[in-house]
């Protein structure tokens, strides 16, 4: 694709990323058919290749307007697209581009501003998360029914096991919605490792993988965050942890890119290029060992998976943790469509209501389809969205395996 990037952009970092991203598309329009929002809504502008137009549009000089922003606003950066695009055109990283030059230069309504303000203040933080949950299950009947089924049940957190140094060492992301609403999740983890002789450190000051920001084009706020990240964690590097275990995909996307959003950081720079090489879904971890161990018979039980998107999608990693519950002897079931995003995508559920309900029906009904027992997945933002419609359990696997670890 030729491009005439204007002189306010073209020789920025941002600008020339966009351009060399922009050259690569050779619109194609394959990334259509897998966009699960040029689906449900058939309009090119709310598609990949749309977007990646309105995009081009604004670096070139036509100035972004309120529309231009909403259909910017409904891409879910699942990254759908980026698995089919045989030109492997980094759309997520253009999208992220786009968003934040536009958020500069189109207004956003108060109420807007006013929501996307909030969910950046409170829930990028366990203590803030908790407040919300706790004031939601007491105001849970006075909710409207949209907010009501999105107040999440408060799970107890469960013992960790105790460590031994002469055990090799991994660390862990804890996050912070995920600390928060599922804590049984990272616990679970460190047992099942823990079997397998690894010991899972948490950093105490480390927090928020910077996502939440992110993805809502607060920059700076994420930077800030991920350096916290790199600061809290550098120590146990340095000692020699062979890995930064997370077990929230959406976070494990996330630190897999901070090589990439701290490039231009002389303090950070190296720094976080380690962090990311460092970082580990769970399941990468668990595919290379030997799981004898954990003395688990899945006995037949029967487990629709459903695959986040940026454990498929981000991190490339489809088809792993289906292999690992194939291994321990869990029979899978079929789910249509599983390329297709759930709805959730971070804040999407709150800020895109209507088309995350659309797609959490059709993932559920897929989900669903072949009657399982429960419903796994590998991601706390898709869990807790699954949860509030699901006719099923829905768990992160890594409790599933530990749950039926022999001699718990």
């Amino acid at each position: 694709m030729e491009t005439s990037i204007i002189d306010r952009f073209r020789d920025t970092p941002e600008g020339r990323e966009a351009d060399a991203i922009l050259r690569a598309c050779v619109h194609c329009g394959f990334c259509t058919a897998t966009c699960p929002t040029y689906q449900l809504l058939g309009d090119e502008l709310d598609g990949p290749r749309g977007r990646i137009y309105l995009i081009k549009q604004v670096l070139e000089g036509k100035e972004p307007t309120r529309r231009t922003q909403q259909h910017l606003d409904r891409c879910l950066t699942c990254r759908s697209c980026e698995t089919t695009c045989p030109s492997g055109v980094r759309y997520a990283h253009l999208a992220d581009i786009g968003r934040v030059i536009v958020e500069g230069m189109v207004k956003r309504p108060l109420g807007e501003r006013f929501i996307r303000r909030g969910l950046r203040l409170f829930l990028p933080y366990p203590a803030g998360f908790k407040l919300i949950m706790r004031l939601g299950r007491i105001f849970r009947p006075l909710l409207p029914d949209s907010l009501r089924e999105k107040v999440p049940a408060i799970k107890p957190a469960t013992p960790w096991p105790e460590s031994s140094p002469r055990m090799r060492t991994m660390l862990v992301l804890e996050g912070c919605a995920q600390k928060a609403a599922t804590p049984n999740t990272n616990a679970a983890t460190a047992r099942v490792l823990e079997r397998l002789g690894v010991s899972l450190v948490r950093a105490p000051s480390a927090g928020c993988c910077g996502a939440l920001s992110h993805h809502l084009s607060a920059q700076e706020e994420a930077l800030a965050a991920m350096r916290r990240n790199i600061d809290a964690w550098w120590p146990y590097i340095e000692s020699g942890a062979e890995a930064i275990i997370i077990t929230a995909s959406g976070c494990g996307a996330m630190v897999k890119d901070y090589g990439h959003a701290l490039k231009d950081d002389p303090a950070y720079a190296e720094k976080s290029t380690k962090v990311s090489s460092l970082a580990k879904d769970i399941c990468e971890v668990l595919a290379a060992e030997d799981l004898t161990p954990l003395h688990i018979d899945g006995a037949g039980k029967s487990i629709a998976f459903q695959s986040p998107c940026t454990l498929q999608h981000g991190q490339k990693l489809s088809g792993v943790v289906e292999s690992i519950l194939q291994r321990l002897g869990f029979d899978l079931t079929p789910v249509a469509d599983g390329h297709l995003c759930c709805g959730s995508a971070g804040t999407y559920s709150v800020i895109q209501s209507k088309l995350s309900k659309q797609l959490l029906e059709n993932k559920l009904a897929s989900l669903e389809a072949g009657k399982p027992e429960l419903i796994a997945t590998a991601n706390i933002g898709c869990q807790l969205h699954l949860e509030t419609r699901a006719k099923l359990p829905v768990k992160h696997w890594i409790e599933l395996i530990d749950e039926n670890m022999r001699g718990n």
